[in-house]
């Protein structure tokens, strides 16, 4: 089992993020305080459950958290300033949500910019150690799977219902058959060749 806290007196907020290796798409983060008391065997790094167990831990996370909030940097954003610095974005625009201010912030991974009057850690793999990572880490990824099944309605040729913005064979061909739409990642290598138009 996870742990669940680094520190048990002080209000911990965990916070990772979603999409950061995909060619189209935000990049979604979360950021989420849960009990002390909470206990969950089975709660565990998004990418270890599927699918279906996301969406379950999803909403018990919500119903049970403490508080939690989204955050998102988009495409044009990411282009900008490069996908870490976009990544870190979200996360400060999540933990800013906050409906309650942390004193403390776990942040998955092994880079981050702090936010102001709050220390943080980072924790290389902190979404398979600790409980609050793990939820955020399922938040973001439910979230931004959701946004980008609602906008594959849009632009059905790419599969991002299936794909969800990554790397995919099939999300490849259809840059080069299509071009480029809004939401791909123009400072990112779309096709093996990097020619690609825009889509009309």
């Amino acid at each position: 089992m996870l742990e669940p806290y680094l520190n048990k007196v002080r209000i911990e907020a965990g916070c990772d993020e979603a999409g950061r290796g995909c060619l189209a798409g935000p990049v979604f983060a979360a950021a989420v305080i849960l009990p002390k008391k909470y206990l969950n065997p089975y709660l565990n790094d998004s990418k270890q459950l599927s699918a279906k167990q996301r969406l379950e831990f999803k909403y018990e996370i919500e119903k049970k958290s403490i508080a939690f909030a989204i955050g998102i940097s988009f495409p044009e954003e990411i282009d900008k300033i490069n996908i870490l610095n976009a990544s870190i974005l979200a996360m400060h625009r999540a933990i800013e949500t906050l409906s309650k201010k942390p004193e403390f912030l776990l942040i998955d991974g092994n880079r981050f910019k702090p936010f102001p009057k709050i220390p943080h850690k980072c924790i290389v793999k902190g979404d398979a150690k600790y409980m609050s990572i793990a939820a955020a880490s399922i938040l973001a990824k439910t979230y931004r799977d959701g946004f980008m099944t609602m906008i594959s309605k849009d632009f059905p040729a790419y599969g991002w219902e299936k794909n969800k913005g990554y790397p995919t064979a099939e999300h490849r061909e259809a840059i080069m058959k299509y071009g480029i739409t809004p939401f791909h990642r123009r400072s990112f290598k779309l096709t093996e060749t990097q020619f690609v138009i825009p889509f009309t």
